[in-house]
């Protein structure tokens, strides 16, 4: 049953992909869909089993991937509780996404391919998760980085996907470096690259050292920075989160499958795998902690104020991705994974119904340009407000339980870098429920600047084709915008997605937190006698157990009274800050120190070596300029054979002349 989930996304890759110009766009679609939504339906049934207690933890050896040696690694399937969880997630979004597609992507050309790829994505995906060592685990993460650029770049004709496909395959790589050689250096320390082994080796790890730059470092914490260096890089965290917003660029359906609910994700699930090796450095943990809360902070200030529908919930994803981390660094490996797990629904919800409204609205993306959709669009509007209610963490929905466990849990933690992490965590709560609803009364609510600019455009068409006397031109596009629904292949995984947004937390959350999250995920994540975090959440005082749902109240709050009870009140306070507003508009500028710091001087020194190096001195003097010189010079004697006999006689006069001349003067001597 394990090898079908993982091989038939192969196989809808592999037909879709070679067969897909043959068999036409529909059977593409059909066949990549149903063969996801089969392996989604495998998936369930298996964790049905992990929650029931009828599937045990196993090891499933599939074919030898790599000898080298006394190396020898196989493809394996490692199928623990932790992997349950992520088929699940992995496989019912990808169905979902690819039967979301089939609507959306009606009017494109390149279906085939599209859905080639997104097949390609999850069959590298669940490669990752089900790996049973290092290498495995690498190949499913380099797979799913480059199925990330194939399909943030799927529209090749336009230059910004081009340019977000590069920006993310750069970013990922600086991340995926650290990650290589964090992988070395297990190997170094472990002689293995299988789980079991490091994971029994991990414990007599803890104090060793190793000499880097004339310094002793303590191995694992140095083995574990270098590893989260490539999650950093994967789940775009604070430094390597630049490529994320960029993605957008990407049709939508991509954004809600490798950008909110899956790809992004892979470095939670690979920190949360790892955990007995993180777990002896208290160092590494720290940084975990630090650097998820900053990024919650971070993307939640700059979400703010973007007016991209799409850019405001790729930076919602960003955010969340670093409460993920904060429970993981906190010693709550369930916690960031149960927080993986809803959240997985309610973004690509989110996603989703933002793609049902830029079909609604002619693919336009600039909330400004919306407003009044909610009697146009009813359903989309339902479906965002159950995403949003998720996302905020209202009461008793998937966000509630996960969300603000993670909050109580750093708190619980009682360690600096925790306390640093509940500040801007609970902080980050607040700003996450302002521009949540920001995006609902922007675009669903106030006047339909739709109208507006639909009628002004369509007067500037008739104008433009009266004037070229057109009178077709003049018909064409002479009406307004006009919002309906988008199709049933479009909405109904709004729907499906709409309940685990609303129910997950409450169904699930006995797995993941207090003590059925030990009887559950036994010994796929660490669960050691040094780790108390669960006991810890028990006694956390009430206020900080309301605390998280006051933040929320408060930013509702705030966002009621800027754009429905006082509306113009948000541009007041632009204008009045225009400082801060830039430096949120503007992403703290990141994009642009980083383009002073490595773009230029990359640009500089590639020129560098290119007109200097490679034109002004290899082609110069090297087998090139000499094969320059020969043509040079002779294409300067072959003037010589100008086929006049008086012109040879003459040559050989001089030739005469110049041997006389020698002999004279050497006679002299």
């Amino acid at each position: 049953m394990y090898q079908a989930i993982v091989a038939l996304p192969l196989l809808g890759f592999l037909v879709a992909g070679i067969f897909g110009r043959l068999i036409g766009p529909r059977p593409s679609e059909i066949v990549t869909t149903s063969l996801l939504f089969v392996s989604m339906l495998l998936s369930w049934i298996a964790f049905g089993e992990f929650i029931a207690g009828t599937a045990v933890p196993d090891v499933e050896i599939v074919t030898a991937l790599l000898t080298s040696g006394s190396l020898h690694v196989d493809w394996a399937l490692r199928i623990d509780s932790l992997t349950i969880v992520m088929l699940v997630v992995v496989t019912t979004i990808s169905a979902l996404v690819h039967l979301y597609s089939i609507g959306y992507m009606r009017e494109d050309n390149s279906r085939p391919r599209f859905f080639a790829y997104l097949s390609f994505f999850t069959f590298a995906m669940l490669m990752l998760v089900t790996a049973d060592n290092l290498i495995q685990l690498f190949f499913g993460w380099e797979g799913v980085g480059l199925a990330s650029y194939l399909l943030i770049g799927f529209w090749y004709e336009r230059p910004s996907a081009n340019a977000a496909a590069i920006k993310a395959f750069i970013v990922n790589r600086i991340g995926d470096f650290g990650f290589t050689l964090g992988i070395f250096l297990v190997f170094w320390l472990t002689s293995s690259v299988a789980f079991d082994q490091i994971f029994a080796a991990a414990p007599g790890l803890a104090h060793k050292t190793i000499h880097v730059f004339d310094f002793d470092m303590d191995a694992m914490t140095i083995a574990c920075l270098l590893l989260f260096m490539g999650a950093m890089g994967k789940s775009a965290q604070f430094l390597l989160h630049t490529w994320l917003p960029d993605a957008m660029e990407g049709p939508t359906p991509v954004s809600a499958l490798i950008h909110a609910a899956t790809m992004v994700t892979a470095g939670v699930f690979m920190v949360a795998r790892l955990s007995p090796l993180f777990e002896q450095s208290s160092a590494a943990l720290a940084v975990v902690t630090v650097i998820g809360a900053t990024t919650a902070f971070f993307a939640a200030t700059v979400g703010l104020v973007q007016n991209d529908i799409k850019r405001v919930i790729a930076y919602s994803t960003c955010s969340q991705l670093g409460y993920m981390f904060v429970g993981l660094g906190v010693g709550g490996y369930s916690l960031g994974i149960f927080h993986l797990f809803t959240h997985a629904f309610f973004k690509a919800l989110l996603f989703l119904a933002a793609g049902s409204v830029i079909i609604a609205m002619h693919h336009e993306q600039d909330m400004r340009k919306m407003g009044g959709l909610a009697k146009k669009i009813p359903l989309t509007f339902a479906m965002m407000i159950a995403g949003t209610l998720a996302l905020t963490g209202f009461p008793l929905t998937a966000g509630y339980f996960s969300k603000d466990a993670i909050i109580e849990a750093s708190y619980a933690a009682h360690r600096p870098d925790a306390l640093y992490a509940f500040v801007l965590i609970t902080t980050a709560a607040a700003l996450t429920a302002f521009y949540s609803w920001r995006l609902i009364f922007l675009t669903f609510f106030g006047e339909p600047k739709w109208a507006r600019d639909g009628r002004a455009r369509a007067a500037a068409t008739h104008a433009a084709a009266e004037a070229a006397h057109d009178p077709h031109s003049a018909h064409h596009e002479a009406h307004p915008i006009d919002p309906k629904e988008s199709p049933n292949t479009m909405m109904i995984p709004l729907y499906c997605l709409a309940v685990g947004a609303l129910f997950a937390g409450l169904v699930f959350s006995r797995l993941f937190v207090g003590e059925g999250a030990g009887e559950f995920f036994k010994a796929s994540l660490y669960n050691g006698p040094t780790n108390h975090i669960m006991a810890a959440l028990e006694e956390t005082p009430p206020l900080v157990h309301f605390l998280p749902t006051v933040m929320m109240i408060g930013g509702f709050v705030v966002a009621l009274y800027f754009y429905i009870l006082v509306p113009g009140t948000a541009e007041r306070w632009a204008r009045a800050m225009p400082g801060l507003y830039r430096f949120l508009l503007n992403k703290w500028y990141f994009d642009e120190l980083y383009d002073i710091l490595f773009v230029r001087p990359a640009f500089w020194l590639g020129n560098l070596f290119w007109k200097g190096g490679d034109r002004g001195t290899i082609d110069r003097f090297g087998p090139d300029g000499v094969a320059a010189f020969v043509l040079d010079v002779t294409s300067r004697v072959v003037r010589l054979q100008s086929g006049y006999l008086y012109h040879y006689a003459f040559a050989m006069l001089v030739g005469v002349a110049v041997l006389i001349t020698y002999y004279l003067v050497r006679g002299l001597r």
